[in-house]
């Protein structure tokens, strides 16, 4: 599978440079960063989640566990996590699993924490478990635009 084709377009729309990096197939965030030897704390980890109504896209370090309370508490409603039916509808063209941190690009609020906005350089799922992308720090702030952003996640 190659990138997801909604994900390519919003990258080419928003004039967002990036490489592919391939790697070997992996399913966890923390077994991308390794056969993809890359830090853990520069992969953003995408989870989908649902307030009843609506659904937003948090984005965490892949060593950081989304601290579901706080992001609650930060936006002032109550969150749960996405069915994994809900995901496949909203992410129809990528894999399960490897949603990538763009949800504006699928009409979707984003809220990034704030451990991502520091790095240098970021890593992502291109929408398959074999690609990622890569932008360096100020592309991926550009690429998340006005989004929120706030201290959502702990350390795993």
């Amino acid at each position: 599978m190659a990138i997801a084709i909604t994900l390519e377009k919003f990258l080419q729309k928003q004039d967002i440079e990036y490489n592919v990096t391939v790697h070997p197939r992996s399913y966890t965030s923390m077994e991308t960063a390794q056969v993809g030897h890359i830090p853990g704390d520069r992969l953003a980890k995408s989870v989908l989640l649902r307030d009843g109504q609506d659904f937003l896209v948090a984005v965490v370090p892949a060593t950081h566990r989304l601290d579901l309370a706080q992001l609650s508490r930060l936006l002032e409603r109550p969150l749960e996590m996405a069915s994994e039916t809900e995901v496949g509808a909203l992410f129809g063209d990528c894999e399960f699993g490897a949603i990538p941190p763009c949800g504006t690009a699928y009409g979707l609020e984003t809220v990034v924490d704030d451990a991502l906005i520091r790095q240098r350089d970021i890593w992502f799922e291109a929408g398959d478990h074999e690609e990622l992308i890569h932008v360096d720090g100020a592309q991926f702030d550009a690429l998340m635009g006005a989004a929120e952003h706030g201290r959502i996640s702990q350390h795993a």
